[in-house]
C-alpha cells in the first residue's frame, strides 16, 4: 500500500496519540484516505486495515493463551489491547456446547473494528489435546493416526474438525510437521517422547500432515504447521530447556523441510516456527528472531504467503532474550503473531512494539505483518466484509 504526503500525516498524528494512554480503547481511527478514495480492487483485508487504529494494529500481532473459563483479567486484555488472537491454553473436560458459550465471552470481548479473534486449540491427539468432554472425541496421538491410511485419518479430521468448528474454534495449531527418525525415537523430547509425529520419514508424515489438514478445511477450521524448519531432529524441549539446538538439518535440506513444503503448496494458512537454534542455517539467532529462517527459507524457498507465528515467547529456550523485546525481535525478523502463552507478560512485549511502530519509517513493518494476518482471516470470515 502505498501512501500520499497527506495520508502519512494522518498516520503519524494518530500513531503518536495511542501512547499517551496504551491501554485505551478509545483511540482515533487512523484516516488512510477517504473510503471513496480506495481502489475498486482494493481487498477486504486492505479496507480492513485502513480502519485500524495503530493500537488495533498492533493487538492483530499477538496471541495470548487464556484458560478455556477465561477470567475477567483475560477479558480485559483482549479489550484494553485490542488481541487479534487466543489460544485455549488449558486443559478443560467442558465440552463442546460450553467451550462455545466461553468462546463467545471471548469474541464480544474484541474491539479491533469488527475484526473477530482467531480462537486457537493444541487439538493434536494424545497427550496433546486440550479441548475434551461431551462431543469431543478422545484424537489418538498423530503416531497411531500416522497408522491409518490418509483417506481414513482426512475423514476423522473432518469430524474432530466439526467438533472444533462447533466449539467457536477456528484455528487448530495441528498438524506437527516434524520427522523424528525412528533411531532417534522418543530420546527427541519435543516430538518423539510424546508420539507427536505421524510417521518416521518425511513421506508418511507429509501425506498424513496433509490429511488432518484437509480434514479441517472441510469443517471451515484452519490450521498450522509447526515447527518450521523442523524440531523432530532436537534432543531438548524448548519449553523446558534452554540451549536446545540443531546441529543437522540445513537449509536446502529435503528430510526435514519438504512436509511444511508439501503443507504449504497445498496453501496452509499458518505456519508455527521452532524456537530451536539451527547452526547449520542460522548460528546467530534462535528460530523466531531468524530472518533467515522466516525471511529467506519459509517466505523465499517455499513460497508461503500466509501468516508466521511464533511457539510460545515465554519459552525457556528464549530465557536469555528480554522478556520485553521478545515480541519485537521477532516481528523484525519476519514474524507476523507472537505467541505469548503467559498473560501476564503481555503488557511489556505489546506496548514496546507499540511505541516501536509509533514512528512512521517503522509503521509499514507492523502493516506488512497485520495485513499477512488479515488476508488469513478473511479465508476464515473473520472480517467485517469477508
Amino acid at each position: 500500500m502505498r501512501w500520499n504526503s497527506r495520508e502519512a500525516f494522518a498516520v503519524l498524528v494518530a500513531a503518536m496519540l495511542p501512547l499517551t494512554g496504551l491501554t485505551t480503547s478509545a483511540a482515533p481511527v487512523v484516516q488512510l484516505g477517504r473510503e471513496a478514495a480506495l481502489s475498486p480492487s482494493t481487498t477486504c483485508a486492505e479496507r480492513t486495515l485502513s480502519r485500524l487504529t495503530l493500537a488495533q494494529r498492533v493487538g492483530q500481532l499477538f496471541m495470548v493463551g487464556v484458560s478455556t473459563t477465561p477470567t475477567s483479567g483475560q477479558l480485559d486484555l483482549i479489550s484494553r489491547y485490542h488481541l487479534g488472537a487466543v489460544l485455549l491454553a488449558h486443559d478443560s473436560d467442558a465440552g463442546v456446547a460450553v467451550t462455545r458459550s466461553r468462546v463467545d465471552l471471548l469474541q464480544r470481548a474484541a474491539t479491533a473494528g469488527g475484526v473477530r479473534l482467531w480462537v486457537a486449540a493444541d487439538q493434536e491427539g494424545g497427550f496433546v489435546q486440550h479441548l475434551k468432554g461431551p462431543g469431543f472425541s478422545t484424537i489418538p496421538t498423530a503416531l497411531t493416526q500416522g497408522g491409518w491410511s490418509p483417506a481414513t485419518l482426512r475423514a476423522r479430521a473432518h469430524t474432530w474438525g466439526d467438533q472444533l468448528n462447533a466449539a467457536g474454534v477456528n484455528l487448530d495449531l495441528a498438524p506437527v510437521a516434524d520427522t523424528v527418525s525412528a533411531k532417534l525415537g522418543t530420546r527427541n523430547k519435543p516430538i518423539g517422547y510424546y508420539d507427536r509425529e505421524y510417521g518416521h520419514t518425511p513421506g508418511v508424515v507429509s501425506s498424513h500432515a496433509l490429511a488432518v489438514r484437509g480434514g479441517m478445511k472441510d469443517a471451515h477450521v484452519q490450521t498450522t504447521a509447526k515447527h518450521f524448519p523442523d524440531l523432530g531432529r532436537a534432543i531438548g524441549n524448548t519449553d523446558t530447556t534452554y540451549g536446545v539446538t540443531d546441529d543437522v538439518t540445513t537449509r536446502d535440506g529435503h528430510y526435514a523441510v519438504q512436509p511444511f513444503r508439501d503443507l504449504v503448496d497445498d496453501g496452509i494458512p499458518v505456519v508455527m516456527i521452532s524456537s530451536a537454534r539451527y547452526t547449520r542455517i542460522d548460528a546467530t539467532h534462535l528460530g523466531p528472531m531468524s530472518a533467515t529462517i522466516m525471511r529467506g527459507m519459509l517466505r523465499h524457498d517455499l513460497g508461503f504467503r500466509g501468516t508466521i507465528v511464533s511457539d510460545s515467547l515465554n519459552a525457556v529456550a528464549l530465557s536469555h532474550v528480554p522478556e520485553g523485546v521478545r515480541a519485537l525481535r521477532f516481528l523484525r525478523a519476519g514474524g507476523d503473531v507472537a505467541l505469548v502463552g503467559e498473560p501476564s507478560t503481555l503488557a511489556a512485549m505489546l506496548t514496546t512494539v507499540l511505541q516501536n511502530a509509533s514512528s512512521h519509517s517503522k509503521h509499514a513493518l507492523v502493516d506488512d505483518a497485520v495485513l499477512q494476518v488479515l488476508r488469513s482471516k478473511a479465508r476464515q470470515g473473520l472480517l467485517p466484509c469477508s
